[in-house]
């Protein structure tokens, strides 16, 4: 399994749907996009972009529930894809110990993951199959944004040395 990240969240006018981009965390950095429905893309989009909706939504109302009755959200592994759909599941850990895999549609364990903070991952054959390292620009913002998140998040005054 390799860890992934949402690289981006994007509408898309000819499919009336949402695009997410997965990117690996790791070298070589492999990316792909899914295609996800209306709904499920402005809840993931409002979840990268902090945003909380007055009421909890069905993920929200997900995730609280597993928490009281002492279940959390332990990851997300994107498994497979078939005739273009992509599959998913979802692992559950109980307070002791115990793992439950859940089979889930990757919108939903996108969504339940981030809401969650857990993690995502990918099984290697999926980004043997679907996976491609971008060309490398020097423009790419979204990089440069990436990186320099990674270094205010990471970023510790001893690193300093004042």
């Amino acid at each position: 399994m390799r860890a992934l990240s949402v690289r981006r969240v994007e509408r898309s006018r000819a499919t009336n749907s949402f695009v997410v981009t997965l990117r690996e965390d790791d070298q070589p950095r492999r990316q792909f996009d899914i295609f996800i429905g209306l709904n499920e893309g402005m809840v993931i989009r409002m979840m990268l972009d902090g945003e909380v909706s007055p009421r909890p939504l069905t993920h929200d109302l997900f995730v609280l529930a597993l928490e009281r009755i002492g279940v959390s959200v332990k990851r997300t592994v994107l498994t497979q894809v078939k005739e273009s759909t992509y599959f998913a599941e979802l692992v559950l850990l109980s307070e002791s110990g115990e793992e439950t895999t859940v089979s889930c549609r990757p919108s939903d364990g996108l969504a339940l993951a981030l809401r969650a903070n857990a993690p995502i991952f990918a099984a290697e054959s999926l980004l043997e199959e679907v996976g491609a390292v971008p060309q490398e620009s020097a423009d790419d913002e979204g990089e440069i944004l990436d990186e320099f998140r990674d270094f205010i998040e990471n970023i510790n005054p001893d690193d300093f040395n004042l």
